[in-house]
């Protein structure tokens, strides 16, 4: 499918581009003579040619620009926030680089710096040529986690084009300091008979051994440990299974290990199981029967005790893990429930007819720390806490929650959305501020960082041209240069003929005045003495002159009256206008 067509300056070729992701380009209206600029990444939706003709410009669907030279040849990427089919993975942080981490490019993990706002790479996950074709299933990457301090990354892949027949592959790599990179180290085939629905580390700082708990449809969760797979080549280590669990059969929705590691939680549809992390025995269950388990997470540091979880008929439950009851519920459809990893704050949103509202708690207070309503229009899909890495100190109530950590959310159109304290002058560059105005903010954020720049170029423009001697005719009254500019390039006459016509429009003619012209009986006065002056300087010049011819010497030409006359009218004139042709 072609997605947009553009000509170039001269209209000799033509450019198209479409789901492809091919810019081709039609020369001379001939079929047998195109070029092309193959696997451009992602469909391209618009393109743009230079007024000057050298430059070329195509946008793309994932969220990136490429600037591409006349020879077809790119010559920059202008790469934003990869926009995907689907966010599958959700949002992550690496531990290592703070880089947001979510589905980039088919089959690839894109790792997005928000402190410089800009991409950092793209990891290759699936490893195979992405085909651009429609209708065809492709490899999705599903699943992603990372522990360990960053040291380890788990990721999960399907593609099922039947109902029977699912293709299922999860992969652990690991972080490499020389290639700073990470390198894969385990591949396991069919982990479990059916869809995986979530997977966690154990990231508490007294784990000895890395622990992996992936849950699936198929009714089990699983266990999977580091151990050492050397053999008499080199020493290696690899992952394997260790435990099995299950809760009557009922599939496992969520999992997620407590802050130090000594507990975990798999939710079996409308059930939460707690399970001892050493022993893998089951130690109690919570069942309200409010509908099946969205969301599961641990409260942290001082309300560690707590477990709270959000079902799909709009119930949030905060359960008292010593006492094994029911702390507190409340009615809310939440689509995002999220901890901060720095505090006990809790961040939920939730969907209502209107928008998306946002409530930040503590699990062990009844009353909210936040309330935002309406924080955005479109369905909020991820959200994801960051941590500072220098904390703020911030006093008010409304912005405490925000001291540690920094809170960003994904909407359903994938846009990316924060929370900030600064005005938006603050958040402004220091090169940005210099353009700003003085008096009073813009209308428009663009007329707020060019607007003064341009007026005071703009007001030197005019006074260099009251300055000027002789004003030039308005350009758009002129037939000849209304036709050139309006006319399309193609059916134009030759250049030749249009150049001669161009400049003598711009001429002027003898009826034209100058800005500072003086009246005609003075100026006929002045001639009159300048001549009798001019006759004196020639006598004088024309003696020195015969003097000259005695030392053998060239005789130089004198200007006669007329000449000099021509000359002082000529100096009146500006001729600065030829420099912009």
């Amino acid at each position: 499918m072609v997605m947009d067509l553009a000509f170039s300056v001269t209209g000799t070729s033509l450019l198209s581009g479409g789901r492809e992701s091919v810019l081709v380009e039609w020369r001379d209206a001939t079929e047998k003579n195109k070029e092309f600029l193959p696997r451009l990444g992602a469909t391209i939706e618009h393109i743009s040619v230079s007024p000057a003709g050298d430059l070329f410009c195509t946008s793309h669907s994932d969220n990136k620009i490429i600037v591409i030279h006349r020879n077809l040849e790119a010559s920059a990427v202008i790469q934003g926030l990869v926009k995907d089919s689907s966010i599958l993975t959700g949002l992550m942080i690496d531990p290592r680089t703070k880089a947001l981490v979510l589905n980039g490019k088919p089959g690839h993990l894109q790792f997005y710096s928000l402190q410089s706002d800009k991409q950092l790479y793209n990891l290759d996950i699936v490893q195979q040529e992405y085909i651009n074709d429609y209708g065809l299933i492709q490899i999705e990457l599903t699943k992603a986690a990372f522990g360990c301090y960053g040291n380890w990354l788990a990721t999960v892949e399907q593609r099922q084009e039947k109902e029977t027949e699912l293709e299922l592959q999860m992969k652990l790599w690991t972080y490499n300091k020389k290639t700073q990179g990470f390198i894969l180290n385990t591949k396991v085939n069919m982990p479990h008979e059916d869809h995986i629905t979530a997977l966690c580390f154990c990231n508490a700082e007294k784990s000895e051994n890395p622990t992996l708990v992936t849950a699936s449809k198929d009714g089990h969760f699983k266990v999977w440990i580091l151990t050492d797979d050397s053999d008499i080549y080199k020493k290696a280590v690899g992952w394997t299974c260790d435990f099995v669990g299950s809760y009557h059969k009922y599939q496992a929705t969520n999992c997620c290990f407590s802050e130090d590691g000594s507990l975990l939680a798999v939710s079996f549809e409308e059930i939460v199981t707690i399970w001892d992390s050493e022993t893998w025995e089951l130690k109690c269950t919570f069942c309200q029967r409010a509908g099946n388990i969205r969301h599961l997470c641990f409260g942290r540091l001082t309300c560690s005790k707590y477990l709270l979880g959000a079902t799909e008929n709009g119930i949030l439950c905060c359960w008292n893990l010593l006492s094994c009851a029911l702390e507190w519920s409340t009615k809310l459809n939440i689509t995002v429930l999220e901890p901060d990893p720095n505090s006990e704050n809790i961040a939920a949103v939730s969907q209502s007819s209107v928008g998306s509202d946002l409530f930040v708690f503590k699990p062990s207070e009844p009353r909210p720390l936040y309330i935002k309503k309406n924080i955005c229009r479109e369905e909020v899909k991820w959200g994801v806490f960051v941590p500072r890495d220098v904390p703020e100190s911030f006093t008010s109530e409304a912005h405490q929650w925000l001291n540690r950590s920094q809170f960003y959310f994904l909407t359903k159109s994938q846009s990316l959305l924060t929370f900030s304290t600064k005005s938006p002058e603050e958040k402004l560059t220091p090169t940005s501020k210099q353009l700003l105005a003085e008096e009073s903010l813009p209308t428009t954020p663009f007329y707020f960082i060019l607007g003064k720049h341009r007026q005071q170029q703009d007001e030197k423009s005019n006074e260099a041209l009251e300055n000027e001697l002789v004003q030039l005719p308005l350009t758009e009254n002129i037939p000849a240069i209304s036709e050139l500019l309006h006319t399309p390039a193609h059916v134009l006459p030759s250049a030749s003929f249009l150049c001669s016509m161009f400049i003598n429009s711009l001429l002027l003619s003898k009826e034209t005045n100058s800005a500072e012209e003086i009246p005609d009986d003075v100026d006929m006065e002045e001639e009159k003495e300048s001549d009798n002056s001019d006759e004196e300087n020639d006598f004088t010049e024309k003696v020195q002159n015969t003097d000259n011819t005695d030392l053998g010497e060239d005789f130089i030409h004198q200007l006669s009256k007329c000449e000099e006359k021509e000359l002082r009218k000529f100096r009146k004139v500006d001729y600065s206008w030829i420099t912009a042709l």
